[in-house]
């Protein structure tokens, strides 16, 4: 299936395995298993699945607010593993939403409710100490929103959340020395609390470009060793204050650019 939608054009088709691969203008958004949505290709979107699992016990309902929506794996799997959890997912392209819908429908009574906003503007519009999760997974153009990482931005992420909550955020970066992780880091930090970073060791050491998870909370985030190690590929999981160091935090006035994924990065 194909069709023009306000970032470009969407498509959706079939892998070998039984899934569905989402692409728009070719770059790689989302796969979705349709008859298994525990089931996360993506190695990324399975670190934040062992946050969540982490975070919650299966079956016991949560709230969920997703910055970014594109496929809706994660809301799914959320879905699945808990259900009647009351999820929000802030999806400002209202046409790749409609298209998702038609190509790859979301199970009735899913509890997922996508709001036609981008993330810094649908934040504002949430309740104070609403949320369990709030999962930041949100690109534009294949960088990360720079509105997205900043002081203020982050400040409105802990409003929403409980007292309890977790912010999750997906960053890529693998210049060397990772200023803008590390930065990210501090940031997040500074505001919401400690928490732990996942990623690839090679990533970490500046030495390869990919994913970096930040997890934080005002309380002790769950221990992700033992997931870590478990997975395929293993991850480290390392203290977000050894990443942040002494980086200088984000703000809206300064005006930075996140760093963009290398040139093919999302094109497999």
């Amino acid at each position: 299936m194909e069709r023009k939608v306000g970032t470009g054009t969407a498509t959706v088709e079939a892998e070998a395995d039984g899934t569905f691969v989402l692409r728009v203008d070719g770059s790689l958004q989302s796969q979705v298993d349709l008859a298994d949505p525990t089931h996360l290709s993506f190695e990324y979107m399975r670190r934040i699945g062992d946050v969540v699992d982490a975070v919650a016990p299966r079956r016991q309902p949560v709230a969920v607010v997703h910055v970014g929506g594109a496929g809706l794996s994660l809301p799914r799997y959320v879905a699945v593993t808990r259900p009647r959890s009351r999820q929000i997912v802030l999806e400002p392209d209202e046409d790749l939403t409609e298209f998702v819908r038609e190509a790859l429908p979301l199970p009735k009574r899913s509890g997922i409710k996508v709001r036609g906003v981008s993330g810094r503007a649908g934040i504002t519009e949430l309740y104070d100490d609403s949320m369990d999760l709030l999962i930041l997974d949100a690109f534009e153009q294949e960088a990360v929103p720079s509105n997205l990482v900043t002081t203020e931005f982050f400040a409105e992420c802990a409003r929403v959340l409980r007292p309890t909550g977790v912010l999750v955020a997906n960053l890529i970066d693998g210049s060397a020395g990772l200023p803008f992780i590390r930065r990210t880091a501090a940031t997040v930090r500074g505001v919401l609390g400690d928490g732990v970073v996942l990623a690839e060791r090679k990533v970490l050491r500046g030495k390869g470009f990919g994913n970096v998870i930040l997890v934080a909370s005002a309380q002790p985030v769950p221990d992700l060793t033992t997931a870590g190690r478990r997975a395929q590929p293993p991850y480290d999981v390392m203290p977000l204050s050894e990443l942040a160091g002494k980086a200088a935090t984000l703000t809206d006035a300064e005006g930075f650019v996140t760093p963009p994924a290398p040139p093919g990065t999302f094109r497999s």
